[in-house]
């Protein structure tokens, strides 16, 4: 079954909302800054929501208070998509509706501060104890706590990939009849676990990011927080955007290095197009996972060389947001969404000169196409692989 997605939208390092990001990409101003996080000496390069620090709860949600929900109530409110929801609520019920979140740490900043503020006799504090953050189904419990929806709700953590799979549990869950919509997203905000997680794995980078370039160093660390409605393609009026197919695979090769043929990632891409019912050829556009360390970008051209011919326009956008994790495949579903409703494809910002070892063109300047189907691949440790194929309204 083909899904629509009515409504969508994104927060992060550029800023919060579509025109936020629409105007990020065009004017090629990337949110990466010096790592600036508290109690964090790393020498990197961070990509941070700049609204968080404003960010005040309603008072019925401040139980569940932290960064991780603040960063994700701050993502609801952009682009009217809390209204969208009610609308949708008015139509089938708050039961039809599901919440489906992915992320990979939740709310793990939270348990950071709570274990630097134990006490006298390293004890948590009362006050620190909060069972319904400090655990990795946060983020599920804190959107539906904040909707009011009253469907099925789950957390998916599988690293880098969680949130594109949101779109994959949506997808079964509509089809076998579970739920009329589902409300899906990703949140993960910065936290000192993965800031130095990542670099005693040594993949930061002290400079920018710079995905597919001969002299990558690593990833920048982001975050962010993105949703869309997906639905049945009969609830609503209208043309909207498809989730025409989606892929997923587990190669468990290595626990942090994806496999060196990109078996799992092609496994991922060939579901995707076959659900689809498409071929490589008929693939616009596909947004890279392209994190910017070594072995990723060199393995997933070496995916792309084996099944997209040489017209099939490729970049990678985290020159612009920084890899936010279990965030990053919803945020870039809506930038690979917003290419085809706009025709405005990102360059990969930051890349300078190609890594003359990849068999495949990566776009380096912004461009324009029409575009009808684009795929958006999103990789995650342990080989935790996911695509998406999108298609235009008038499909």
């Amino acid at each position: 079954m083909h899904l629509a997605i009515p409504h969508y939208t994104a927060t992060s390092a550029v800023g919060e909302g579509l025109q936020a990001l629409g105007a990020s990409i065009v004017n090629r101003s990337s949110g990466l800054r010096r790592n600036d996080f508290e109690c964090c000496d790393i020498n990197t390069w961070i990509g941070r929501a700049p609204g968080i620090s404003s960010v005040h709860l309603p008072p019925e949600l401040r139980h569940l208070d932290s960064r991780n929900n603040r960063l994700a109530w701050l993502g609801l409110q952009q682009d009217g998509m809390l209204e969208f929801v009610q609308q949708i609520v008015s139509m089938v019920g708050a039961e039809r509706i599901g919440v489906i979140m992915g992320t990979s740490t939740s709310s793990i900043g939270d348990i950071e501060r709570a274990y630097r503020n134990l006490d006298k006799d390293g004890r948590m504090r009362p006050q620190d104890q909060k069972p319904e953050v400090q655990n990795m189904h946060a983020a599920g419990i804190f959107v539906a706590a904040a909707t009011g929806l009253k469907g099925p709700c789950m957390t998916i953590s599988t690293a880098c990939s969680s949130s594109a799979k949101v779109f994959a549990s949506a997808a079964r869950w509509i089809d076998c009849g579970f739920v009329d919509a589902t409300l899906i997203g990703g949140v993960d905000s910065l936290c000192l676990n993965t800031l130095y997680g990542f670099n005693s794995l040594e993949l930061v980078s002290p400079e920018p990011c710079r995905p597919s370039d001969r002299d990558r160093r690593g990833i920048s660390i982001g975050e962010a927080a993105g949703y869309a409605v997906v639905c049945r393609p009969d609830l609503l009026r209208g043309k909207h955007p498809l989730l025409l197919g989606y892929g997923e695979s587990s190669d468990a090769f290595h626990m942090s290095h994806p496999h060196p043929e990109g078996k799992g990632a092609l496994s991922a891409i060939d579901q995707a197009l076959a659900r689809a019912k498409l071929d490589a050829d008929d693939i616009g556009y596909v947004n890279l996972h392209g994190t910017a360390s070594k072995a990723n970008d060199a393995v997933e051209n070496k995916a792309l060389a084996a099944r997209f011919n040489n017209e099939t326009l490729c970049s990678s956008t985290k020159g612009w947001t920084g890899h936010t994790l279990g965030a990053a495949g919803m945020l870039e579903a809506v930038i690979t969404l917003e290419v085809i409703r706009t025709g405005v494809v990102p360059g990969t910002l930051n890349c300078e000169n190609v890594d003359p070892a990849f068999g495949f063109p990566v776009l380096q300047e912004n461009t324009t196409a029409s575009l009808r189907y684009a795929l958006s691949n999103s990789f995650g440790f342990g080989g935790n692989n996911a695509s998406l194929v999108f298609g235009a309204c008038d499909d």
